[in-house]
């Protein structure tokens, strides 16, 4: 096979388009300006949503009083409010949104499929039995996460397996294998609702719902999320030939399965860390790499930290409304999500046809 010189490769990695979908974006940015630019903007709506949660509530705070309390002064109601409530559960919705955006990405990138979700491989669903175990055993809300992680792990081990089997899997059998194993948990969370005690239903509930309510520790999703955004920059380019196909990413000089798999299992992680934190939560991981792709194009040095910001700001978002909506009861943010996510997936679909 003959060499494909630098410009050549870049001439075709600029034109990249998922097979089954086109977007009518800006196209690829190549200049470090066009990189920096929306990914500043995204940050300053992300600390701007940020403010916004710390300040509503049932209890409002002025801009005035809540740069007292930052500079350590202030009511101690506010200082309470601030420090122990509202910032661990607004850092713990901009950490959990932006890893369930960052593994719809990705997931979309590995199945090439557009409608592929962080959830669509039957994460959620064993993080999901594995918490309403501990749940039902009466154990604490450590426990609880950590059960619902192991729980993750072994729905991703499963699909994983039971997808390679004695030879390599491909992204539709990849995808039947998580489809069948996701109706087989949902099958287990109908038993167990159908056997569990009246006075523990509504918690659980909440849970499969998507409630922030006892997110409590925003820095296990936080140093993830990170991580995982350092890991991908200089993945860039390569992710960009393997949306093409796997054929043209190897003809390209891709090592297609090992970053295939390095891509399924950060995708899988995240998003056992996102059930994790906050239960199930629909939608931010479909809708907003599609919103990004419409506007920034599909350059993925791009578009993986643009779905960062955008994810954990949307999230933010709803969850504010969740908790505000209908002061002082609180709403799961799943609600919301589904609320602005459908609506909006069906306007997407409208345009990109």
């Amino acid at each position: 096979m003959g060499s494909i010189s630098a410009e050549g490769l870049e001439g075709l990695v600029g034109v990249v388009k998922f097979p089954a979908w086109t977007y009518q974006g800006t196209g690829i940015r190549t200049t470090m300006q066009g990189l920096i630019r929306p990914l500043a903007v995204l940050l300053a709506l992300a600390l701007a949503a940020l403010l916004l949660a710390v300040m509503v509530g049932s209890v409002a705070i002025t801009p005035g009083e809540l740069m007292a309390v930052v500079m350590g002064q202030g009511n101690p109601l506010h200082h309470t409010l601030i420090t122990e409530l509202r910032l661990p559960r607004a850092l713990s919705a901009l950490a959990t949104g932006g890893l369930l955006a960052v593994a719809g990405a990705l997931m979309q990138i590995l199945l090439r499929n557009p409608l592929a979700d962080p959830y669509v491989l039957g994460i959620s669903g064993g993080a999901a039995v594995g918490a309403l175990l501990a749940m039902l055993g009466g154990l604490g809300a450590f426990l609880v996460s950590g059960s619902a992680f192991a729980g993750a792990l072994l729905s991703t081990l499963l699909v994983f397996g039971l997808a390679h089997g004695t030879g390599s899997w491909t992204p539709t059998r990849l995808l039947l294998t998580g489809v069948v194993i996701a109706s087989g948990w949902g099958a287990m969370i109908t038993l167990m609702l159908a056997i569990s005690p009246t006075e523990q239903l509504p918690g659980m509930l909440y849970w499969l719902m998507g409630d922030l309510t006892y997110a409590n520790s925003p820095w296990p999703p936080l140093f993830v999320l990170v991580t995982l955004c350092l890991l991908l920059m200089p993945l860039g380019r390569s992710l960009n030939v393997l949306a093409r196909g796997a054929l043209q990413a190897a003809a390209l000089g891709v090592s297609v399965r090992p970053l295939e798999w390095l891509v399924y299992i950060l995708a899988s992680l995240v998003t056992a860390v996102a059930v994790t934190t906050a239960g199930s939560i629909g939608f931010v991981g479909l809708i907003v790499p599609h919103m990004l792709r419409l506007v920034l194009g599909n350059d993925q040095r791009l578009i993986l930290p643009a779905c960062a910001l955008a994810g954990g700001t949307l999230l933010l978002l709803a969850d504010t409304l969740a908790r505000t909506v209908i002061a002082p009861e609180q709403l799961p943010v799943g609600v919301i999500t589904a609320l602005l996510g459908v609506p909006a997936f069906l306007i997407l679909l409208y345009r990109s046809r």
